[in-house]
């Protein structure tokens, strides 16, 4: 943090601004693609495809990999730094002068022009240049060190740092001047949301101590998480990721422009028929992301319903500070006045989220029990006594999800990670066994019974810890069947538990099955690969009404 202050104070208003904006993760659009990049290195440094690729799987990333070799292959022609267009160039230039062009250049004038900028460049200045230029820059410093950071330079409060960032920052000096000013009246932040409160995984012996009726139950719907806004006569709908979704939403845009001007609700977007009594499965809703006029025949097959659990401003009031159980109150009289009166809200687009009764915590898994019946992944609670904060604040909010569902599948296919896992195998491909004879007998067909197979089911790559991973990649090693590109089959005899948060039919899938959230819950080294389960019990799962009940508030074991 210290380093991050001393650098925007001490940098050039225009590269301080840039160098924000990629801290951030807020880069502009991808350039040029790793793949040009490779070929454009290619090219110019004589090196072959097979080297760089075999270099490649070493690294685990283009950017990288061009920077550790394009010197030594002599890509540089013993030219010095000062042959660079950019030897003396700031970062406000680079950003703003020397990469934009790029984009618009024909193949050859571009490759040139590349290598050009190329020239010279010592390998973490090039590793730099080509990750801005491919929009993947991480450097592993989180949103929320920065903010501290600027806090700590302006002397601004770190959450109103957070709003003033939310809905997009323009790097330029005038934007990073702008974000600093303690004297700004934050006028210019109608449009924007506010910083979004997040919830803490449960932790049942911290709420064990407190008392049920302190808190507020509800379903935690598996929708997307955003910020209904109406300010000065105009809507925004904005996600968590910072986004405007209204375009993909236009009947949520309508719901805006009948609410009371001054107001921000917090919510969940999600699709839900005004006759339903309770929302289709989350895959319906992803018919709508990312579409910015849809037809009507969608808005009619899948409507979406904005269902609101928190009351953020009212009146042109911020409310965050206000306890939650006043701002829930405020937000029950806001939707009983709309439902009230002529509103799109009587069709069903506003809701209001339900609180659950909870009168002594024994009820609670039983409450969550339910959760799949009615269309949610779990519950939330929330501290009834707590305003609403910014970020992931433990102890006011808790999320206890549905326990997953789980399948023991046969390790299929396995292909190398990336970044620092590069030299180790840990992207799997798991199948279950498809037994047709089986369901012929079930159906009274008296056909020859067939072999069983395995079919693909599902990937995953995370859920083993560091010494299974090397365990596992010596073993496909040594296991291998056959190699297709960076994919390796491998005989089939591992066994893991995946674990999974739904699952539903597919067309897309060759197991005609879908899962949501797949990851490795255990290694079943105890287990052998024939009885891993098969497609009838996945299909099985997706009529299962709901988990297994557990004992209140102690943790589960196997």
């Amino acid at each position: 943090m210290r380093a991050l202050a001393d650098y925007f104070r001490e940098a050039p208003p225009g590269d301080g601004a840039w160098a924000l904006h990629a801290l951030l993760g807020r880069q502009r659009r991808r350039l040029l693609t790793s793949l040009r990049l490779r070929q454009i290195c290619l090219e110019g440094s004589g090196l072959p495809a097979w080297l760089f690729d075999d270099c490649y799987r070493q690294v685990g990333d283009s950017a990288e990999t061009i920077a550790l070799l394009w010197r030594q292959a002599g890509g540089d022609n013993g030219v010095n730094a000062t042959s660079s267009p950019g030897a003396e160039a700031s970062l406000q230039q680079w950003m703003e002068e020397l990469l934009p062009p790029l984009a618009t250049l024909e193949p050859d004038p571009q490759a040139q022009a590349m290598r050009a900028l190329w020239q010279g460049l010592e390998p973490i200045e090039l590793l730099v240049v080509n990750k801005l230029l491919t929009g993947g820059l991480r450097v592993g410093v989180a949103e929320g060190l920065v903010v501290q950071a600027l806090a700590q330079l302006s002397g601004l409060e770190p959450a109103r740092l957070r709003h003033r960032l939310m809905g997009g920052f323009t790097p330029s000096a005038s934007g990073l001047a702008g974000l600093l000013d303690p004297t700004d009246d934050d006028a210019s932040l109608s449009s924007r949301p506010y910083p979004f409160q997040l919830a803490c995984t449960f932790d049942a012996e911290r709420l064990e101590a407190t008392a049920p009726a302190n808190w507020q139950l509800e379903w935690k719907w598996d929708g997307i998480r955003a910020q209904l806004i109406r300010r000065g006569g105009q809507c925004w709908l904005w996600s968590r990721g910072e986004e405007l979704i209204h375009p993909a939403f236009p009947e949520l845009l309508e719901l805006g422009a009948t609410l009371p001007d001054g107001l921000a609700l917090d919510g969940e977007v999600i699709i839900w028929p005004p006759a339903a009594a309770g929302p289709p499965p989350c895959a319906e809703l992803q018919t709508r992301l990312g579409r910015k006029a849809p037809r009507r025949a969608l808005l009619t097959q899948s409507p979406a319903a904005f269902v609101a659990y928190d009351l953020l401003e009212m009146g042109g009031c911020d409310k965050r500070h206000e306890p939650l159980r006043q701002r829930r109150a405020a937000l029950v009289a806001l939707h009983q006045q709309l439902l009230a009166a002529p509103s799109p809200a009587r069709a069903g687009l506003l809701r209001l989220s339900e609180s659950l009764p909870l009168h002594a915590w024994q009820e609670l898994e039983a409450q969550r029990s339910a959760a799949r019946a009615v269309g949610a992944e779990g519950l939330m609670l929330k501290d009834l006594d707590s305003p609403y904060l910014v970020g992931r604040r433990r102890g006011p909010w808790w999320k206890h999800k549905l326990e997953p569902l789980r399948l023991d599948a046969v390790l299929l296919y396995a292909q190398a990670g990336s970044g620092r896992r590069a030299n180790l195998y840990t992207d799997y491909t798991f199948g279950l066994w498809d037994r047709p004879s089986d369901e012929r007998a079930a159906a009274g067909d008296g056909e020859p019974n067939q072999p069983p197979a395995l079919v693909s089911f599902a990937k995953a790559y995370s859920g083993l810890n560091d010494e299974e991973i090397v365990a596992l990649d010596h073993w496909i090693r040594s296991h291998t069947l056959e190699r297709f590109g960076p994919v390796r089959a491998v005989q089939p005899l591992q066994v893991f538990e995946l674990a999974f948060e739904g699952i539903g039919p597919s067309k897309r899938h060759k197991s005609g099955l879908a899962v949501r959230f797949p990851r490795i819950s255990r290694w079943r080294q105890d287990k052998p690969a024939a009885e891993a389960d098969t497609l009838a019990t996945a299909k099985a799962l997706i009529e299962k009404a709901g988990p297994p009940q557990t004992s209140a508030l102690k943790p589960q074991s196997r």
